[in-house]
């Protein structure tokens, strides 16, 4: 099955805020920016608004055009298939400032954290890997925009 996702950079510093992604065993493998699925028949836009209000509370605003990429990916196993829309996205003045955390809750009540992270740091030996793969490089060149 393909799924749609809609998905939300917001930059403090120059760092991307990005939730923790673990392994069916519990160790951290990446990290993730905020966002969620697209239900049918609603607009990634509005999907991805609706993910920060259920996730943070907060309303958000879009900046731009959405990236689009594809992610085809393993995860314990098994194939998945994403096609994802990545917004650019500010958040309400003064929303988590002095904050190096943030503790949300998905729709499933998995409780989740998220950290504003340096690209830099991400896609190393020695830390986190940024999913989707692919997008650290079309963060820092978009012109490798897929096809």
């Amino acid at each position: 099955m393909i799924r749609v996702k809609a998905l939300g950079l917001h930059w403090r510093n120059g760092r991307l805020l990005a939730s923790e992604v673990y392994d069916d065993a519990g160790k951290l493998k990446g990290v993730r920016p905020l966002g969620g699925s697209v239900e049918f028949g609603e607009p990634a836009h509005v999907a991805v608004l609706r993910e920060f209000k259920e996730e943070l509370g907060l309303d958000v605003v879009i900046r731009g055009q959405p990236l689009v990429m594809e992610n085809l990916y393993a995860h314990e196993g098994s194939a998945g298939h994403e096609v994802l829309f990545i917004f650019e996205v500010t958040f309400p003045a003064g929303a988590f400032d002095g904050q190096e955390r943030v503790e949300f809750y998905e729709d499933s009540g998995a409780a989740c954290v998220a950290h504003w992270y340096d690209l830099n740091d991400l896609d190393r030996d020695d830390g986190p890997e940024l999913f989707p793969a692919g997008l650290k490089a079309l963060l820092i060149n978009p012109s490798c925009q897929q096809p």
